[in-house]
């Protein structure tokens, strides 16, 4: 009977390694870098508040997944690292724009970088790191390059940057206060001049998304709001609305593109916030005799490997099994032979007709 249950247990063991787990997330920061060694790691995990107690919302809004924060050392000096890891770069990225403050100072380093005296913000890919260093060097830029790249990166469609803030015009804008927004609490916090309910961020979610600039020329300052809907339609009833409950501020200049709803109000001239709404364009190209790329379900060769695939997992299936209650056959016919197969006797029925 031992030897039923230590084949069972075999069989048991070959079918769990066809499903194996799913592989852990990377870890986020590296146990060392340009000669800084990790000696302690500060807090970690999941929990949005745990990373930022007075946005946490905003992080979820973002796709927040995990952070890290931890001590590194060398030769006695000191930096504290805090990285925060996201579904994707558009997650990062948008955090970046909503914890970079208009007076810090452009770096190179990762994808975008700000700094102010001892603290420097960077992402890279679809982590966002907070460095706070104890004192700053020529080479401090060049040792946080080397953890840009020793952090994890997103793949496929996690590892594309967001279009949208790229519709927002160079000319004139304020260095720092691009802003990309994914939900109401960040635009809040960052207090836009459009609200929630006007973007309508409780119907679109995160269909809705809002990028906004602040633009000066001689002391005059305005700031631009692009925000982009799922379909032009959309965006034509929301720029009505934008249009019934936003006619009054100063400034206030509006137009739809596509998509996208461009809206600009401050002390600018009209002349220059006519010009900068102006040089907003969505453009697309529409073919009506050509599908933009090959859907998956149009592709034969899919479709044949496929096939194949499915007949192995079958056969494969089927092998399994036949090994299973074959085994456990033969194995019951060693352990007790004659109990459950006997030799069919032969019998010939015979009929007496007379």
């Amino acid at each position: 009977m031992n030897r039923l249950f230590t084949f069972v247990a075999v069989l048991c063991f070959a079918l769990g390694a066809f499903a194996a787990d799913p592989p852990a997330p990377a870890p986020l920061l590296p146990q060392s870098f340009a000669g800084w060694d990790k000696t302690q790691t500060l807090k970690h995990g999941n929990d949005p508040a745990q990373a930022d107690a007075a946005m946490p919302a905003v992080l979820k809004e973002y796709g927040f997944h995990d952070f890290e924060e931890a001590q590194y050392t060398r030769g006695g000096r000191k930096i504290t690292i805090k990285a925060a890891r996201f579904d994707n770069v558009t997650g990062s990225y948008g955090a970046f724009t909503f914890y970079r403050q208009p007076e810090m100072i452009q770096e190179k380093i990762g994808d975008d970088a700000a700094s102010a005296n001892t603290r420097i913000l960077f992402y890279r890919s679809n982590v966002l790191v907070d460095a706070n260093l104890d004192q700053v060097t020529a080479m401090s830029a060049a040792d946080l390059r080397a953890l840009a790249q020793e952090l994890p990166k997103a793949a496929g469609n996690d590892a594309t940057a967001p279009i949208l803030p790229g519709y927002l015009p160079h000319e004139k804008s304020v260095q720092g206060t691009l802003k990309y927004v994914l939900g109401p609490n960040a635009l809040t916090a960052l207090h836009a001049p459009v609200s929630t309910d006007q973007i309508n961020f409780e119907k679109y979610g995160t269909a809705a998304e809002a990028a906004f600039a602040d633009y000066a020329d001689h002391g005059d300052r305005s700031t631009m709001v692009v925000v982009s809907y799922p379909t032009p339609q959309i965006a034509t009833e929301r720029l009505q609305n934008f249009e019934n409950t936003m006619s009054t501020a100063p400034g206030f200049v509006a137009k739809r593109s596509g998509d996208k709803v461009v809206i600009m109000t401050g002390n600018l001239s009209s002349g220059d916030e006519k010009a900068l709404v102006g040089s907003v364009n969505f453009d697309a190209t529409v073919s009506w005799t050509e599908a933009t790329k090959l859907r998956a379900r149009d592709n034969i060769g899919n479709l044949v490997v496929a096939m194949f695939t499915l007949a192995g997992i079958l056969m494969l299936v089927g092998l399994i099994f036949g090994v299973f209650f074959g085994g456990i056959r033969v194995l019951f016919q060693r352990i007790l032979p004659g109990r459950f197969h006997k030799e069919d006797e032969d019998t010939i029925i015979s009929l007496d007709l007379r």
